[in-house]
């Protein structure tokens, strides 16, 4: 399978994104919340960096995806579904992701908020990651989860995918 996101894209984009992505899940696994600095920060790297290597359709695509996510996060966060740090960190995300690699983004956002929520679960269980993270929010919030670590996750792993470190059979 090949990704219709470009090595320079991901070569471009990963070095920015891949800090902010940790911060994000970092802040949701302790707090349970995505900062507002996170999200501007991520939408202002896609604004200056996406203007300098996307050509100026795509840009422009890229955006309206951007506005697609926020309105449907809207609807999705009004209806108590997801929380609105999550939705609006999912459509700064929006603009990253190719067009011709939705698909493949949603199942691999899927198999990212599996493992990451199985993950979760049961390092809560653990006694010795509960004594290291004793202020962590997220261990004691019932069915609720972190959402920002499958978001982060899903984003960092396809820009890295986009680096071609992972070859796949065709």
């Amino acid at each position: 399978m090949t990704l219709s996101l470009t090595f320079a894209e991901a070569a471009w984009f990963l070095p920015f994104v891949l800090p902010i992505c940790i911060y994000v899940a970092w802040k949701d696994l302790s707090e349970m919340r995505i900062p507002n600095t996170a999200v501007l920060a991520l939408g202002a790297v896609f604004l200056v960096v996406g203007f300098f290597i996307l050509p100026l359709d795509a840009y422009g695509t890229r955006l309206l995806q951007l506005a697609v996510v926020l309105f449907a996060g809207f609807i999705i966060s009004s209806l108590g579904m997801v929380g609105a740090g999550d939705a609006k960190f999912a459509a700064v995300m929006a603009p990253f992701i190719a067009p011709g690699d939705l698909l493949f983004f949603l199942l691999l956002f899927s198999l990212v908020l599996l493992g990451s929520w199985l993950t979760h679960r049961g390092a809560a269980r653990v006694p010795a990651v509960r004594r290291a993270t004793p202020d962590w929010v997220s261990w004691d919030k019932g069915k609720l989860f972190p959402m920002g670590v499958a978001l982060a996750g899903a984003l960092a792993i396809y820009l890295i995918m986009g680096l071609g470190l992972w070859t796949w059979a065709a």
